[in-house]
């Protein structure tokens, strides 16, 4: 076990710094790695990968039902230090469009140990949206550079961002604006 957390520990250390040394974006924490319209062409936005992931119940989560709002995919891990702080920002975004129903907050977990090291990791941070038992390439699929990694994706389920790093809650709103005053024009 102890190598297996060395082990994470070292993955996890080079993936941070090489998100130093691959200077994405100089905006600095919850930097965006690509946005349409902010220098991708608009052939190059590409639809989500779907997924049908199980959330911590054993409840199959499908990507595709949720066309029609706003997903907020937060691809984390339990031995991800940031990935703490980024839970408080995700809950409070969650509750302020809970009753709204236009927007989906999912967390994806890529810890390898499943269900039995995510249950209490997400108890003991007070996790309050769904969270589903993923995986590292899941996360590639996306465009993770490291963790914890935001990708919004639009009503039409395209994506429309991407963002690594920590991103606190009026940024979170702005994106999600953003992503409701394209979709009505």
């Amino acid at each position: 076990m102890r190598r297996r957390w060395s082990w994470l520990f070292g993955l996890s250390l080079a993936m941070l710094l090489g998100l130093g040394v691959a200077g994405c974006d100089s905006g600095g924490p919850g930097a965006a790695v690509g946005e349409a319209g902010a220098g991708i062409a608009e052939e190059e936005v590409e639809a989500a990968p779907d997924f049908t992931l199980q959330d911590i119940e054993g409840n199959p989560v499908t990507l595709s039902e949720f066309r029609g709002k706003t997903v907020i995919i937060d691809f984390w891990a339990t031995w991800c230090p940031p990935c703490v702080f980024q839970v408080p920002e995700l809950n409070k975004l969650w509750q302020a469009h809970r009753a709204r129903g236009d927007v989906v907050v999912i967390g994806v977990s890529v810890d390898v140990d499943g269900v039995e090291i995510v249950r209490p990791w997400i108890e003991e941070q007070g996790v309050e949206y769904t969270i589903v038992l993923g995986s590292v390439e899941l996360a590639e699929q996306f465009g993770a550079l490291g963790f914890p990694t935001l990708a919004v994706v639009k009503p039409d389920g395209s994506v429309d961002s991407l963002h690594v790093g920590l991103i606190e809650y009026d940024t979170l709103e702005e994106l999600v604006a953003k992503v409701a005053g394209s979709a009505s024009s």
